[in-house]
């Protein structure tokens, strides 16, 4: 699958796609992300790292997940750069592209994806990366964050799939992936 996911690349038409998407999580970082607290921000540039792992498959969505997080904070930079930050969303790309590459799209298929990303990457990893960089206690930060993903995680799944959705009905993605 990872092979697989990677020859896509080959094809300038996907770098196109890519790019775009790429270009699209950048604004949707600027403009739909809002920093709650140091430890918690809300945004919707999520959605365009899951659509490129989703069309392209775990290697592509892991590379642009990890381009993406770092193009975002170039253009915005909040806080210090962690290059953490930069593993989990690769680790997301990637599990996204696991789940959902060249598989029917399912309310609960994106749900299992989401529930997923939430638990290993969000929560775990990325608890675990604040706790690196500014030295509170994993347990002390958990709550909150758990929290936010409890909430956030079947807000963001109705998303993707009303998106992702309207998105194939509207025949976007034959054309993205049309050679």
């Amino acid at each position: 699958m990872f092979r697989e996911s990677l020859s896509e690349l080959r094809d300038s038409h996907t770098m196109a796609v890519i790019a775009m998407l790429l270009a699209l999580a950048v604004v949707l970082a600027i403009f739909g992300t809002v920093q709650v607290t140091d430890f918690l921000k809300i945004g919707f540039s999520f959605l365009p790292n899951e659509i490129a792992a989703m069309l392209f498959g775990p290697s592509v969505g892991g590379i642009v997940a990890g381009v993406a997080d770092i193009l975002k904070y170039l253009v915005k930079p909040v806080g210090a750069f962690f290059p953490g930050f930069t593993v989990s969303a690769v680790a997301g790309g990637i599990l996204y592209g696991l789940i959902l590459y060249k598989k029917p799209l399912t309310v609960w298929r994106i749900v299992a994806a989401k529930v997923v990303v939430a638990i290993l990457v969000n929560t775990c990893l990325n608890t675990y990366w604040l706790t690196v960089m500014y030295g509170n206690s994993f347990v002390a930060l958990l709550p909150a964050r758990l929290l936010k993903q409890l909430v956030m995680v079947p807000v963001e799944a109705v998303l993707f799939y009303l998106v992702a959705k309207t998105l194939a009905r509207a025949k976007v993605f034959a054309l993205m992936k049309s050679q």
